[in-house]
């Protein structure tokens, strides 16, 4: 009986640091996913019930306000528009830009490294290798260079971001479709004649989705600092458009005077690719444990 009851009392000192374990795993997803729900709120949804003026078209007999100053939160720039405003709807432009590139991404770049990993041969030779000559090259300057030659504009923003984002995506997609193609139940449904297209969408798909929707929120924050990069050098989202790149590079002029145009944009820019990074390391410790 004693036995017994020793066995219990180890098995009991044992949950307790398991539950702490995932109490803290769980705490460390929820903060991360508020952030994210935080910013994603304030941006998309901010603007429509707060009591803000528009991005552009301020009063210049409001210009360069202080923070707090009455009715403008955040103060104002020099052409009396409001600050607070401006970031809320730059930040709406870059979460825009931010999902639509990963969508992008995840969608074709998903798709060719399923393809390639499932099929093999020749078309996994071919795909892979055209997918490392993009990759050889430093995607920086080639997406500065490709938003150049397209012109600054929301959609050009897209396009040049998602080009280069879809080789790392297939390299992922393919990595994980291959850990998955010689398991019994893939081998099972191939001898059943399953058609390939079922077999991505019902077996493979599903099965790959935790590492690239972890992948993709660990590239939702390098997206934000490069659409930020390309607005701060005037190819991103065109002025008087706001962004927070171009937020930035405006208040640069005069951070001395007024350094408040460039922090405030900057500690929305901090923010939210610190959310998203959270975010992305709290899914793979979740997942991993699984």
């Amino acid at each position: 009986m004693a036995a017994i009851d020793a066995s219990s009392a180890l098995v009991e000192l044992d949950a307790a640091p398991r539950a702490r374990r995932a109490w803290a795993r769980r705490l460390g997803l929820y903060i991360p996913a508020g952030m994210v729900v935080f910013v994603m709120v304030a941006c998309f949804i901010g603007p429509l019930v707060l009591p803000i003026p528009a991005p552009v078209g301020g009063n210049v007999l409001e210009s360069s306000l202080p923070s707090f100053s009455p009715g403008h939160l955040l103060g104002t720039d020099p052409n009396g528009n409001d600050i607070l405003s401006r970031i809320l709807h730059g930040g709406r432009a870059s979460l825009i830009v931010t999902i639509s590139v990963n969508v992008i991404g995840l969608a074709l770049g998903g798709l060719l490294g399923a393809l390639s990993a499932y099929i093999g041969g020749a078309v996994d030779t071919v795909i892979m290798r055209l997918l490392d000559v993009l990759i050889a090259f430093p995607s920086l300057v080639l997406t500065l260079a490709v938003a150049q030659s397209l012109g600054p504009s929301l959609t050009n923003t897209i396009l040049a971001l998602a080009f280069f984002s879809i080789p790392a995506v297939a390299r992922v997609s393919r990595a994980a479709t291959l850990s998955l193609r010689e398991l019994p139940f893939m081998t099972a449904a191939q001898l059943a004649g399953t058609p390939w297209w079922r077999m991505l969408l019902r077996h493979i798909a599903p099965n790959i989705a935790p590492q690239l929707i972890t992948f993709a929120m660990l590239g939702m924050g390098i997206v934000i600092v490069i659409e930020g990069a390309l607005s701060f050098l005037g190819l991103g989202i065109p002025a008087p458009n706001p962004s927070w790149g171009n937020m930035i590079s405006e208040g640069q002029a005069s951070l001395s005077a007024t350094p408040d145009l460039v922090i405030w944009p900057s500690a929305a820019l901090f923010i939210s690719v610190l959310a998203f990074n959270l975010l992305g390391e709290a899914l793979r410790t979740q997942w991993s444990v699984r």
